[in-house]
């Protein structure tokens, strides 16, 4: 079995999510998260359609994973760091 005919399983999307999200946790950069909910969405999309284009199976895992990181950007833009910006020094009048 080759590489190409890897990508026509389910199962191997979802083990490569499981992938990046452990390294997401080890490297915390949240782009690898992107690619994790890609290859996750990519597990269903292979378990329930018949797509056999390999071009087209790596072509959609990385719309996927653009949509899934510009989605948890525009979700987690709120939080801040916590750290208070001094606008005022103590010591003037």
């Amino acid at each position: 079995m080759d590489a190409t005919s890897l990508l026509h399983i389910w199962w191997v999307w979802l083990s490569a999510a499981l992938a990046l999200a452990l390294i997401e946790l080890v490297l915390p950069t949240s782009i690898f998260l992107g690619f994790a909910l890609g290859a996750l969405i990519m597990a269903g999309v292979v378990a329930f359609t018949a797509i056999t284009n390999t071009s087209a199976l790596l072509a959609l895992f990385a719309a996927l994973s653009l949509v899934a990181w510009i989605a948890l950007k525009i979700a987690f833009k709120s939080q801040s760091s916590g750290a208070r910006v001094v606008t005022r020094d103590i010591n003037e009048n």
